[in-house]
């Protein structure tokens, strides 16, 4: 991964328990042999919409993108000296076309230069189809809200943590059983939030998210796209073994928040502040970093709950 050894992970939260429940997590991984995390994917998004005058000219619109990406992909890129399109798709309601531009915007969250970039491209359709258009945002992206296409296709970075703890671990540490945390994800975060009609299927992703975020100097309303993870427990021969795979995770080591001066010292304890060589390599292990602190939040939470210690952990700790 891009993140490889040891690492603090600054959080911020008015939660005195949330802490403590990392800081519990994170011990038993790091007993554990420490976690494997991944970057799988990397794209930052904008959609915006066209207005045509009917299907017909809908069909045209998609069909003269899809044949001409390259010359998209060079206006916009011509906007920026380190972002680049990746893919551009089509989806078409009736008299409306969204395009939902994918960049690769190294070591930035990217938002600003994903818009910038998109709207030289947009100019470009316009000229060239009879598309004319509405917004340079048609909430397709999706960016801030709760969206389904950011749960399946991802948005920002994609990456996934996982550990392999034994047995006698996780009753030493955690104070439960392999079979217990199982049970309580299983019919926790899989069948609860399948009923909830959720799209994370996690116990408290966000809270992680949210206090490495404002630590961190990223986006704080990026969290609604960060709680789309999906937790998952196997109670393996040789032990417990717990992931997390958070599909639209959007972090930047430059740009916005990363350089105020309290941001940009937590993310000198991280160790990835600013640009990475390779480009896009520093925001990669922040992604790993998190995802990680997410996996040990996780683990914690669930013990609590299998333990049933939740309750007694926020009176003692203030919350």
């Amino acid at each position: 991964g891009a993140a490889d050894g040891d690492h603090y992970l600054p959080l911020a939260t008015t939660e005195g328990a949330l802490l403590a429940s990392v800081n519990r997590g994170v011990s038993t991984i790091r007993t554990a042999g420490g976690a494997t995390a991944r970057v799988l994917k990397s794209g930052m998004t904008r959609a915006p919409v066209f207005r045509v005058e009917d299907v017909a000219a809908a069909g045209e619109v998609s069909a003269w993108v899809r044949e001409h990406i390259p010359e998209l992909a060079e206006a916009a890129e011509s906007t920026t000296s380190h972002g680049e399109l990746q893919d551009v798709t089509p989806y078409v309601v009736g008299d409306s076309v969204f395009l939902r531009f994918s960049y690769d915007t190294k070591d930035a969250m990217g938002m600003n230069m994903a818009t910038i970039a998109t709207e030289a491209a947009c100019a470009v359709v316009e000229r060239e189809t009879p598309a004319a258009l509405v917004a340079l945002s048609g909430n397709l992206c999706s960016d801030k809200k709760p969206a389904a296409i950011n749960a399946v296709e991802g948005r920002g970075r994609t990456v996934s943590a996982d550990v392999l703890i034994p047995h006698e671990q996780v009753e030493e540490r955690l104070d439960t059983t392999t079979a217990a945390i199982a049970e309580a994800n299983t019919r926790k975060n899989l069948v609860g939030s399948a009923k909830a009609g959720a799209l994370g299927f996690n116990s408290h992703a966000a809270n992680v998210v949210a206090a490495a975020f404002l630590a961190l100097g990223q986006d704080a309303a990026h969290v609604v796209e960060g709680s789309n993870t999906i937790t998952t427990v196997d109670a393996r021969e040789e032990g417990l073994y717990a992931s997390v795979t958070l599909a639209s995770l959007e972090v930047g080591t430059v740009g916005g928040g990363t350089s105020l001066p309290t941001q940009s010292e937590a993310l000198d304890v991280l160790g990835y502040s600013g640009g990475g060589d390779p480009a896009g390599s520093n925001a990669d292990a922040l992604a790993e970093v998190i995802a990680a602190g997410v996996l040990a939040g996780e683990l914690s939470l669930l013990a609590a709950l299998s333990s049933r210690h939740l309750s007694s952990a926020h009176a003692e700790l203030g919350r």
